[in-house]
């Protein structure tokens, strides 16, 4: 999918690129436990407020993606409208359809080379939505596919 104006290519701030490191730190505790690294964290008012990884192995839930996991863990709101979603990985169609679906009002994106995801239906959906293109982010999800391939078509059912 192809990114459009409303995809910031500006610098993030220095408490965007903390909080995706705390997102990284999510991944990295998926990846160590046999999972798929892909952490997420929700911030409201510069405060975290939830923080989840992906868990489909080790819970062997195939609903279990790092940004449902994260959601999960935020519980139930009201109103999502002024949290951001960091997200290590571009969100596949059921994370961005939840995302849509509560009105999550911006997320950005750790890395999308390794899976584009459905980042243009974000932001056809008026989400605001920013790319890092972080290389931790990217090295990371490029180790797994290349130690776990069948885990990895499994994950995304060969949708890349």
């Amino acid at each position: 999918m192809e990114q459009n104006a409303q995809t910031c290519s500006r610098t993030l701030a220095a408490t965007d690129r903390q909080y995706m490191h705390l997102a990284y730190e999510q991944a990295l505790k998926s990846y160590r436990e046999g999972g798929i690294p892909v952490g997420a964290i929700m911030v409201e008012e510069d405060r975290v407020i939830a923080a989840g990884h992906n868990r489909r192995v080790q819970d062997n839930d195939p609903l279990a993606h790092g940004e449902i996991d994260c959601i999960r863990k935020c519980g139930r709101r009201t109103r999502y409208g002024g949290v951001t979603l960091y997200t290590t990985l571009s969100p596949c169609m059921m994370c961005a359809g939840t995302i849509v679906q509560l009105g999550v009002s911006r997320v950005v994106v750790g890395e999308n080379r390794n899976y584009k995801g459905y980042m243009q239906l974000l932001i056809d959906c008026g989400v605001g939505v920013e790319l890092l293109d972080d290389e931790a982010c990217r090295e990371l999800m490029s180790e797994f596919i290349d130690r776990n391939p069948g885990l990895w078509d499994e994950d995304v059912s060969g949708k890349v």
